[in-house]
């Protein structure tokens, strides 16, 4: 009896000591309810599907009230049955811990409650000593007396690491089962319910059969403590396994959208960004992203197909099927295309082996495009058969239909970018960086400059009509010669195809992008003029040459900056900045920050809904930087600056919209609308392809080209490479959708135009036009003509051997 007292005792007097030893540095259980889980963050499209995921850790917290009971009755059943009855130390575990201990001489188990594995999880390393023991039992018993079962229970499950990177149930749910943990049956909650003890060890994809052993040890621990009956029990053991790898795939693939959020959040928050739950919402939805992937891969696979196939990325000739299987594991799909390895060549085509294992066949008629390529212009004969293209052991590349098998591909070599923007406040609503992520994350949108050729044009054309010209001005379209001191030789600019035109309207000068004619206009304006007028449309003047080659569009820019400026003219002259992140939500859900973007003022209901909402009242404690809380308080929709005469803007569409239905933009004419403007643009030796354009709705540009400047080919040009981009696009865009433009501006004037003089002209005047005019520039008729006038030729140099100038 006394013997049992002074071990009583004893440990007590341990245990008290222990307390006062270790107290002082115990951390504040208190904090535990302001513990923030690491959360990954993820972006989402304007309709909320998944585009992004980033973070080390893939979880989904989870309230207590939305976990199934049976799940708790599983996880008590095999973690810590005693669980609603202790009060954070189990000494009957603990007990039996120490005996193994002192029969083996190693700890064994640690005897620990779940209230002390929250201890150990949240404050403690895994270290294995009797301090951390100690520390660990002490803990836990301040979180009982300070938290709630359910709350243990809450932050034990959302805390535990359960394999595959998955931190907490709801994301282990996912990652085996593909389903949210509502969603699971009894034998796959138990499954799950079996992982905290080992992860590894136990994990249904690693070790399916002793996972089924723990999954079946749990489920007869239920039964034995009445959670479940019989028959739930019998049902339960007999189900099959079932798990299987589910990575949480992204909704909408979209990579180059997902990275330039990613980037933006981080600049906002830090390391945060990818730990703290952010949910973000970008601007993009996912029917005009879709449409803008379908159109960049078929539009670059079908340019490719013109300049012939470059044969097998590998060879791996005289080799096994499981050998090719195990080569095709070091090849990823890129853009869609899938890896394949020729096993046999036939009449009728090819028969190739994927990396699932399974064996396709590969017809003859989608292999009839495959000339073998020589040189950008240059190809061999045609194939007359399979037998011509490919050989056994190839590596080629194969492309999945919608409606079943496999076409015969190869993946482009030439590349491309498309931006589409909202010409009403600057939303990003489609963005290719290039024809795949995986295969180059450089962001052509964004990051590639090139020469934009002729689609810079009409930039000068607005700086001429705000600087006295008219669509009906005349330009002379002849030959012109310049000859600074130090050069070499004379610098003898033409049009594409070689020839003159003479005198020639302004409007059909730039549907037909007549070199000559934009060069006179540059240098009747004034170099330094051009240059400060278009930065108005967001360009910096610094990067802009500062000679008459700006005329031919030799400034190196962005598609992103292309199709900034070309917004103007697609909205009456203003200015908008693109922007892409819309909403930012914390990981409870509240609104951190909500795009206010300066916009047209406009009343079209079309463009009401696209435009941001003010800004909601900011939490109390918000986690936002300076600016976004400055922008918080300021809820007040902002508008757009005018930069350009609307005037001039809506003339200027006028014009782009002749290049559509007569100049070099005629094939978007199979669109079948009447609200499309636009402009093609080619570099020298077409190493640089382009279209912008736009209607009300929509201002999108499309840059093609080889990431290392060279030639598309001799008959390839912005309206065969680019153009059938930007309608594949735009057509899908703007499916169903009534033809909308800019509205016409106060100030505008029509007037029948001669249109061999530029004047007003009388009835009865032969091959008279109308013509749009500011109110203030209307010409004057022809019988106000004196005698001897031919033609209102634009202010030009007495003599085409113009006077020295700074060209290049």
């Amino acid at each position: 009896m006394w013997s049992l007292i002074a071990a009583v005792c004893g440990l007590l007097l341990c245990f008290s000591g222990a307390y006062l030893y270790l107290s002082p540095g115990l951390p504040s259980v208190e904090s535990l309810r302001e513990m923030r889980l690491q959360i990954p963050l993820r972006i989402y499209s304007q309709d909320d599907k998944l585009i992004a995921e980033y973070g080390e850790m893939r979880r989904s917290p989870v309230a207590f009230a939305d976990i199934p009971p049976d799940f708790i009755s599983a996880l008590l059943a095999a973690e810590d049955d005693n669980f609603n009855h202790h009060h954070g130390v189990d000494p009957t575990s603990l007990l039996r811990a120490t005996s193994e201990l002192l029969k083996t001489g190693e700890i064994q188990t640690g005897g620990s409650t779940i209230t002390m594995q929250v201890a150990k999880n949240f404050f403690l390393s895994s270290e294995r000593s009797f301090s951390r023991k100690a520390t660990e039992i002490l803990l836990a018993l301040q979180i009982e007396r300070e938290l709630t079962k359910d709350e243990i229970l809450e932050l034990y499950v959302n805390k535990i690491y359960l394999g595959h990177r998955a931190y907490g149930i709801e994301a282990a749910a996912q990652v085996y089962y593909g389903k949210s943990i509502r969603d699971l049956s009894l034998a796959q909650l138990a499954m799950i319910a079996g992982l905290p003890k080992a992860p590894s060890r136990y994990n249904p994809l690693v070790n399916p059969e002793r996972s089924k052993a723990r999954r079946d040890w749990i489920l007869g621990r239920m039964r034995q403590l009445g959670r479940i009956d019989e028959a739930r029990y019998k049902a339960a053991i007999n189900e099959p396994v079932g798990a299987s790898y589910h990575y949480q795939s992204p909704e909408l693939y979209a990579p180059y959208v997902a990275e330039m959020a990613r980037a933006e959040m981080v600049g906002r928050y830090g390391s945060e960004a990818y730990t703290e739950g952010f949910r973000v919402r970008v601007t993009v939805p996912s029917d005009l992203q879709n449409a803008a992937n379908t159109a960049v891969r078929s539009g670059l696979i079908e340019y490719d197909r013109r300049h012939g196939y470059r044969g097998p990325a590998k060879q791996f000739p005289g080799q096994s099927h499981d050998e090719w299987k195990e080569e095709l594991t070091k090849f990823a799909s890129i853009g869609g295309l899938e890896p394949a390895i020729v096993t046999q060549v036939e009449k009728s085509g090819l028969l190739v082996l994927l990396r699932d294992g399974s064996e396709q066949a590969v017809s003859w008629e989608s292999m009839q495009w495959a000339r073998r390529f020589l040189g950008t212009d240059s190809l061999g004969p045609r194939p007359s058969g399979p037998a011509d293209v490919a050989k056994v052991g190839d590596l080629i590349r194969v492309q999945p239909q919608a409606e079943g098998g496999y076409t015969f591909a190869q993946i482009p070599a030439a590349q491309s970018a498309l931006v589409s923007l909202d010409p009403a406040n600057g939303a990003i609503r489609a963005l290719i960086g290039g024809f795949a992520f995986d295969q180059s994350n450089y962001n052509r949108a964004i990051q590639a400059k090139r020469q934009p050729g002729s689609s810079f044009k009409p930039f000068l054309y607005s700086a001429a009509l705000d600087r006295g010209y008219t669509a009906a001005s005349l330009v002379n379209d002849a030959p012109i010669v310049f000859q600074e001191s130090g050069m070499q030789e004379a610098w003898r600019p033409k049009n594409d195809n070689n020839t003159f035109l003479g005198p020639i309207r302004l409007r059909e000068a730039l549907y037909k992008s007549r070199n000559l004619v934009s060069i006179r206009v540059l240098q009747s304006v004034g170099i330094d003029y051009a240059l400060d007028y278009v930065t108005r449309f967001g360009f910096d003047r610094n990067q802009l040459p500062r000679n008459l080659s700006l005329a031919l569009g030799t400034a190196e820019l962005t598609p992103m900056e292309i199709a900034t400026g070309w917004s103007v003219f697609a909205n009456n002259g203003y200015k908008v900045a693109p922007y892409l992140i819309e909403r930012i939500e914390n990981r409870d859900g509240d609104t951190l920050f909500v795009a206010n973007p300066p916009r047209v003022p406009v009343d079209d209901e079309r463009h009401v809904e696209a435009v941001a909402k003010p800004l909601p009242a900011a939490p109390e404690e918000p986690l936002i930087t300076g600016d976004e809380q400055e922008a918080a308080n300021d809820e007040a929709p902002k508008v757009a600056e005018q930069v350009v005469d609307p005037r001039t803007a809506y003339i200027m569409t006028s014009m782009l919209q002749d290049v559509i239905k007569r100049g070099t933009g005629r094939r978007a004419m199979a669109l079948e609308r009447t609200d499309l403007a636009g402009k093609t643009g080619t570099t020298n030796d077409s190493k640089d392809s382009w279209f912008s354009g736009f209607n009300g709705n929509y201002v999108t540009t499309v840059w093609s080209g080889f990431d290392q400047p060279e030639s598309l080919g001799r008959h390839e040009f912005g309206g065969t490479v680019a153009l059938p981009i930007w309608m594949s696009y735009m057509g899908a865009a703007l499916k169903d959708k009534p033809a909308y433009l800019a509205p016409e501006p106060d100030g505008i004037i029509s007037l029948r135009v001669d249109p061999r003089s530029g004047r007003a002209a009388p009835p009865g005047t032969p091959d008279a036009y109308f013509e749009l005019f500011k109110s203030e520039d209307t010409p004057p008729p022809m019988n106000e003509v004196e005698p001897g006038y031919n033609a209102p030729s634009s202010p030009l140099p007495a003599d085409d051997e113009a006077a020295p100038m700074n060209l290049f």
